[in-house]
């Protein structure tokens, strides 16, 4: 009980700093722009952006499963950082730790949204990869599904590319069907989460 209540006033105090890091920023930005030194108040800018990017990437990997079929999420690797530029967030969770694990990555602001947005309008790219890729719909979402090679020549592994918004949703999972990684989509709140990036 000691240990729990010592954990919840660190959590307290890590979000109190990042608030007082976002306001930091902020301040700095406004004096920055009132004083003319316009650079200094885009890094500032930039400064607060990053936090909200990992605050609303933190709350994302809440919304993800703990469980995904069989395979469980393996929170060590849990992970979300800022990214400077264009990109915001990056978020990731692994699950399993056997032959068959699975992989989900969120990129805010991805440069590769217009590229799989096209992949998904283009009917006849299927025809092209050899019958690898095809297009599917996850939950109301289109979707880029890919056959790519397993642990074992008579295995397969799949990866599941959906655009939610400005972000790319990435889903791997090895040694199953489309199937099932289809099922195992299926599962993610991806309404929840386009709603908390957007």
């Amino acid at each position: 009980m000691k240990n729990f209540i010592l954990l919840i006033a660190l959590a307290a105090v890590v979000n109190v700093c990042r608030a007082q890091d976002f306001n930091k920023a902020m301040a700095t930005a406004k004096a920055s722009y009132s004083a003319g030194k316009l650079e200094d108040a885009h890094f500032a800018l930039q400064q607060a952006m990053q936090e909200v990017d990992l605050t609303v990437g933190k709350e994302v990997l809440k919304l993800l499963p703990s469980k995904l079929g069989t395979m469980t999420s393996v929170s060590k690797d849990d992970n979300v950082s800022s990214n400077v530029g264009f990109v915001g967030a990056t978020i990731h969770r692994a699950y399993g730790q056997g032959a068959q694990n699975a992989d989900i990555s969120i990129i805010d602001n991805s440069p590769l949204i217009a590229m799989t947005n096209s992949l998904l309008n283009m009917p006849m790219m299927g025809m092209m990869t050899g019958g690898k890729d095809k297009n599917v719909k996850v939950q109301g979402y289109k979707a880029r599904l890919e056959k790519q090679a397993g642990s074992t020549p008579d295995k397969s592994s799949y990866e599941l590319q959906i655009p939610l918004g400005n972000a790319l949703f990435t889903f791997k999972v090895n040694d199953c069907t489309d199937d099932q990684i289809l099922a195992l989509a299926d599962t993610v709140p991806l309404q929840e989460i386009a709603k908390l990036i957007e």
